[in-house]
């Protein structure tokens, strides 16, 4: 029950998220989603170090094996992940016209939610994992921890629900449907996760691989999407801002409560 409970933590905070159209104006103000979008990437990218890389080398070189090489395999396998749906998925981005991935027909609707659905993957891994090296007992990961690190990131995916829902509302759907949108998009948080303590469990010895490749692919979603969207335009340090305060929250909450 606590394993569920804490696999469901980060779907709640995007769904959380996305009912704001329910109270908010048609649109959201660009200097807020600027904000909040540098706020999202700023807890990933701590939550890559301390909740991932960190503790990936450390159980590397418990386990005897040379720290740094598992941490960097797996970092650049999570990227190459990502890349590679990327690359496949169509979707579209906020502020972009032009969709991304294979060619397709579908709606601009749906290739928005497709654009979040794409790295909340990585985030419901990154939750997976840690919750895996919790379990497993001796890979230096605390149950604390892993509740640290998915609570995080469902304070970051509060921003991200609404950011994703508001927009769906500018384009004509219905607030309800735009809800709906919204917390489907962070469905595959919970089934993301719980895939990846089954494979982590399975294969111990790799664990490391699998915080470094969470981490890996969190870091690509950062670097490839959010910080762009949220430095795009004019008052960029605004997002720059976000970023600050995301990253401090998240490296107090995993050093102090971690």
């Amino acid at each position: 029950m606590q394993l569920l409970a804490g696999l469901l933590i980060p779907f709640i905070g995007t769904t959380l998220g996305s009912a704001m159209v329910f109270f908010m104006k048609n649109s959201m103000h660009r200097g807020v989603e600027k904000l909040l979008l540098g706020f999202a990437s700023g807890v990933m990218i701590a939550a890559s170090v301390w909740s991932l890389l960190i503790p990936a080398i450390d159980m590397a070189k418990e386990q005897g094996q040379i720290a740094w090489l598992p941490a960097a395999a797996g970092f650049l396998g999570g990227m190459a992940f990502l890349l590679a749906l990327d690359s496949l998925i169509p979707h579209l981005h906020l502020e972009s016209a032009e969709p991304e991935g294979m060619e397709s027909n579908l709606k601009k609707t749906t290739m928005l939610v497709l654009a979040v659905t794409l790295h909340n993957i990585p985030e419901g891994m990154s939750v997976g994992v840690t919750f895996a090296g919790a379990l497993i007992g001796d890979a230096g990961i605390t149950m604390a921890g892993a509740f640290v690190l998915a609570v995080g990131i469902a304070i970051q995916n509060f921003p991200e629900g609404a950011i994703i829902s508001m927009p769906l509302r500018s384009e004509g759907v219905s607030k309800g449907r735009a809800f709906l949108y919204g917390a489907l998009s962070g469905i595959v948080e919970p089934i993301g996760a719980f895939i990846t303590i089954l494979l982590a469990e399975q294969i111990v010895s790799a664990l490391p691989v699998f915080l470094a490749f969470a981490a890996g692919a969190m870091i690509y979603v950062v670097v490839e999407e959010l910080i762009p969207e949220s430095q795009a335009g004019t008052h960029s340090n605004i997002g720059t801002v976000g970023i600050a305060i995301g990253f401090v929250i998240m490296m107090i909450l995993d050093v102090a409560l971690g």
